[in-house]
């Protein structure tokens, strides 16, 4: 039993060392830059989590990449032109304004102004006049809410 525990936590040290993710950066602000951009840029296979958050592989290969670039001395715009390339605008938490974009841009408050607008139109309708029942409907209202829902001999049928 005394085995079984030291085996177990042998294998429990590993997994949590994985989940650490240690590097060494030349400089804080190497090490700023790359905190910044997993923080913006979007894990390709999760869609709603940054790489920062992502446990997946994929998130963690482009870590990887990141880090690469970084200590290869690229930029911050080169970093992300790089990533954009492969994985389109989609990998960006905040994607360039272009055609390909514009509905994703503005497309939020066309719908907002397209629905206020048809709401405005709606209000400006007139209601809808009820002419009042006449004598012969009235009755036969009467008649069917009392239970006896038979019609009167020389009622003519309704339209």
């Amino acid at each position: 039993m005394k085995y079984l525990g030291i085996v177990l936590g042998f294998f429990l040290s590993f997994t949590a060392q994985a989940a650490i993710d240690v590097r060494e950066f030349r400089s804080p602000v190497d090490e700023a830059r790359y905190r910044a951009l997993i923080d913006e840029l979007r894990c390709p296979k999760c869609q709603n989590t940054n790489l920062a958050g992502s446990d997946a592989g994929l998130a963690d290969d482009l870590k990887d990449r990141v880090y690469e670039q970084i200590q290869a001395g690229r930029s911050d715009g080169e970093i992300r032109d790089y990533l954009v390339v492969r994985y389109g605008d989609f990998i960006s938490y905040k994607p360039p304004m272009k055609a390909s974009t514009l509905l994703l841009w503005w497309g939020p408050a066309l719908l907002l102004v397209s629905v206020g607008f048809l709401l405005w139109r709606r209000s400006l309708r007139k209601p809808v006049r009820v002419n009042p029942l006449n004598a012969d409907e009235q009755a036969h209202l009467q008649r069917l809410l009392t239970g006896s829902a038979q019609p009167p001999i020389d009622s003519e049928p309704r339209a």
